[in-house]
C-alpha cells in the first residue's frame, strides 16, 4: 500500500504551520479567498513559508476568483500549487496553469457517477474529492471515489476517528483535513497528531 500523504488545510497561524511541519505534512493549504473565515493574506503565507520544510508543498485555495487575482496572489505567496475549490471550468484551469506555471488541484463534489467522469477527464494535475465548499465536516459517498481511476486527494468530513478507515478502504494519494482537527475553530495539535497517526498506522 502506498504511503498516503497528508494535507492540513486552512492554516492561519505560525504555530499551525509548525504543527503541520512537525507531523510530516506533504501539503499545507492556505485559504486565499477572503469570504471564508480561514482566509489568510498572500503576504502572510509568504512569511510563513520560512517554517515550511522543502519536502512540503504550499497550496493556495481559491474559490471562483478572477484569474488575475489567482495569478497575483500565487506570486505574492510563493505558492507551489493552486487549488481551485469552486465551479471553475476546464478553460479556467487551462488559463491558470498557463499563466502561473503551477500544478493545479481541482475540487470535485461527487454526487453521481457523472461527477466522477468529469473528475477523471479534468486537466487538473490532481483531483480533490470533497463534500462541499470546504470545512463542512460532512462525508460524501466513498463508493464514488473507488470508481475514479486516477490519483486524488480525499477530503470532506475526515477526522481522527474515520481517516484510518478511509485510508484502509480507499488508499487515496492524500487525505485533506481542516475542521476535523480543530477545536472551536482553531487548529488543535493533539487532534492533528492523532489524525497523522491514524493515516500512518497501516
Amino acid at each position: 500500500m502506498a504511503d498516503t500523504k497528508i494535507k492540513f488545510c486552512g492554516l492561519r497561524r505560525e504555530e499551525d504551520v509548525k504543527y503541520a511541519a512537525s507531523l510530516g505534512a506533504g501539503y499545507m493549504g492556505f485559504i486565499l479567498t477572503d469570504r471564508f473565515r480561514r482566509y489568510i493574506e498572500p503576504s502572510e503565507v509568504a512569511r510563513l513559508k520560512e517554517f515550511v520544510p522543502a519536502s512540503c508543498k504550499t497550496v493556495g485555495v481559491f474559490v471562483d476568483e478572477p484569474v488575475d487575482y489567482v495569478v497575483s496572489a500565487a506570486k505574492t505567496a510563493g505558492l507551489d500549487m493552486i487549488q481551485l475549490h469552486g465551479a471553475e471550468d476546464e478553460a479556467y484551469i487551462a488559463e491558470v496553469k498557463e499563466k502561473t506555471g503551477l500544478p493545479i488541484i481541482k475540487m470535485i463534489k461527487p454526487v453521481s457517477e457523472d461527477d466522477i467522469i468529469t473528475a477523471r477527464q479534468s486537466l487538473a494535475d490532481l483531483i480533490l474529492l470533497d463534500s462541499g465548499a470546504g470545512g463542512t465536516g460532512k462525508v460524501f459517498d466513498w463508493s464514488l471515489a473507488e470508481k475514479l481511476g486516477r490519483d486524488y486527494i480525499l477530503a470532506g468530513g475526515l477526522t481522527p476517528d474515520n481517516v484510518g478507515e478511509a485510508v484502509e478502504r480507499l488508499n487515496p494519494f492524500a487525505v485533506d483535513v481542516s475542521s476535523g482537527v480543530e477545536t472551536e475553530g482553531i487548529k488543535d495539535f493533539s487532534k492533528m497528531k492523532a489524525f497523522a497517526a491514524e493515516v500512518r498506522k497501516l
